[in-house]
Formats: C-alpha cells, sequence, structure tokens
C-alpha cells in the first residue's frame, strides 16, 4: 500500500458519472493489440480489476467468452451496468462490488486479468499473487496506462490546449498544496516500480507494447469540468459546501484560455505491459 496512506470508500466518491466524458479515451487498435498478443478468440474470461466504470472493460468484450468487472465503488458498479445494457453486453458482463484485496471472491479462474490505469491504489504484493493464482496456466495480467512520456502539442489544431495545469493550480488554492485522496492525502503521490512487484508474484515479462495515440480530439469547457470532478484528487465530495464555488471558478478559467469554450487534444498513446503467468510446469531437461 502506499505509505502513510489507507484506502477508504470515498477515494473515487461521485466521480462515476464524470469518467465516460472527462476522461481521454485509449488510443484506438488497443482491443486489436490485446487481440494479436494474447491470442484471443472470443472464448476466455476477462476480469478488469478496479474496472471504474467498465470503460476497459466493455471495450474488450467482443474478445471474451465472459467479462467480469470488479471496483469498490458503488458508483463506478452502477454506471459499468448501465452501459452495458446501453451496449448489449449485459448477457456476457458481471459486475462485482469488491475491493481488489477482498479476491478471489469465488469468481473462477480467468485467461486475462487487467489493471487499468488502477493497480497503484492497490495492496499490489498481495492483489498480484492473488490475480495470479485466479489465472489459467498460461494466463496473462495486463497493465495499461496512457503512455507518460509523449508530450502532445496542439499544434495546428483549431483551438488551444486545455489548460490542465492551471486547472490543478486552481484545485490546490481550493484543498490545500497536499493531494487528496479519500479522507486521506498522498504527500509522496503513488506508487510505481509495478515491475519488481510482478515479478515477486512469479509472473514472466513483461512483453512491452505501445499502441499510438495522437489523433486530434475536440473537447468543450464541460468535458475539461468533467475531467477535474473525474479525478481522486478533486472529487466532488472534497470541496464540500465549495464545490459550486470550485465549479465557477474553473469555468471563468477555462472561458478566459479560451472564449469559444473549445480546446484542442491529442489521444494519448497507451502502454501496455503483459506479465505471463507460465504453466507451472517445470522445463522439459534436454535428452543429451
Amino acid at each position: 500500500m502506499v505509505a502513510d496512506w489507507e484506502w477508504d470508500d470515498t477515494l473515487f466518491l461521485g466521480t462515476a458519472a464524470h469518467y465516460q466524458r472527462g476522461r481521454l479515451p485509449y488510443a484506438p487498435g488497443l482491443a486489436d493489440v490485446l487481440a494479436e498478443v494474447l491470442g484471443l478468440d472470443g472464448r476466455g474470461r476477462l476480469v478488469d480489476v478496479g474496472c471504474g466504470p467498465g470503460i476497459l472493460a466493455l471495450s474488450l468484450a467482443h474478445l471474451f467468452r465472459e467479462i467480469v468487472g470488479v471496483d469498490p465503488d458503488s458508483g463506478m458498479i452502477a454506471e459499468a451496468k448501465r452501459v452495458a445494457a446501453e451496449r448489449g453486453v449485459t448477457g456476457k458482463a458481471q459486475w462485482v462490488r469488491a475491493r481488489a484485496e477482498d479476491l478471489p471472491a469465488g469468481l473462477g479462474t480467468f485467461t486475462v486479468a487487467t489493471f487499468g490505469q488502477s493497480f497503484h491504489w492497490m495492496d499490489r504484493d498481495l492483489v498480484a499473487a492473488t490475480v495470479r493464482d485466479m489465472l489459467q496456466p498460461g494466463g496473462a495480467l495486463v497493465h495499461i496506462s496512457d503512455l507518460k512520456t509523449e508530450t502532445r502539442a496542439v499544434d495546428g489544431l483549431p483551438y488551444p490546449a486545455a489548460p490542465y495545469a492551471a486547472v490543478e493550480e486552481l484545485v490546490r488554492h481550493y484543498l490545500g498544496p497536499v493531494r487528496r485522496a479519500g479522507r486521506g492525502t498522498l504527500p509522496h503521490g503513488t506508487p510505481g516500480d509495478e515491475a519488481a512487484v510482478l515479478t515477486r508474484a512469479g509472473f514472466a515479462g513483461p512483453q512491452r507494447h505501445v499502441v499510438p495515440g495522437g489523433q486530434a480530439l475536440e473537447r468543450t469547457d464541460d468535458d475539461v469540468v468533467a475531467w477535474a470532478f473525474s479525478m481522486s484528487f478533486s472529487a466532488p465530495h472534497l470541496f464540500g459546501a465549495r464545490r459550486d464555488d470550485f465549479e465557477a471558478d474553473l469555468r471563468r478559467l477555462l472561458r478566459e484560455a479560451s472564449p469559444s469554450g473549445r480546446f484542442s487534444e491529442r489521444r494519448p498513446s497507451t502502454e501496455v505491459f503483459v506479465w505471463w503467468k507460465g504453466t507451472d510446469e517445470p522445463e522439459p531437461v534436454p535428452t543429451p
């Protein structure tokens, strides 16, 4: 777990309704890359751990016989169920409100486990070991995130870039200089180096893949407001009675940055790390 921080059920309270609109999508082609790398043919089972409103699991639903999303936030689970029904995949989707630390929760075994920008919130050693036991021989744990090292300039696009740095400064003005996370704070941020964690858990790998982004997107001030309210560090409940004041100041900031209320962005590339369970069988000894 993160040092000096303890998970609580307000971490993403109230953010689910803003997720679909506010968060930038994964790079197009992600599902195709995973299908090729993992040999997916529509017959396996997927567990998406920390599934949020089902964005990743639902984008991969056509590659599996069954998808199971696990998330501790009731709002996220409700939103995932709503979108699954909207897309006509309710029959092959199961949504479980639970912390990753409470797995396996009687869910059975899986071909693939995905973590879409969620692993850093968990007791990673415990969850990695548990998920490895839930995978079938030869199964894979897939860690998916935006590519953090790229610069996505909007030169040549019709609108200015969204002023995310200024938005985060406004959040600090309201909530203080230390990043909020549920009822606690993250003075040192969330942990990295998941490679060491997954190696300790007995996974082999990783195989790294980058799905290219860069596609031009047009965003509105409503989208950027939704982005702010979709983030754990600026979840709506953190502002208390000052929520409306924060939103009014945020909208004023955005209109100053772009009087048209429109912004240009580029879709981020998606970074994928595939870790294999292996067969748990000893390697054959060569015949002399």
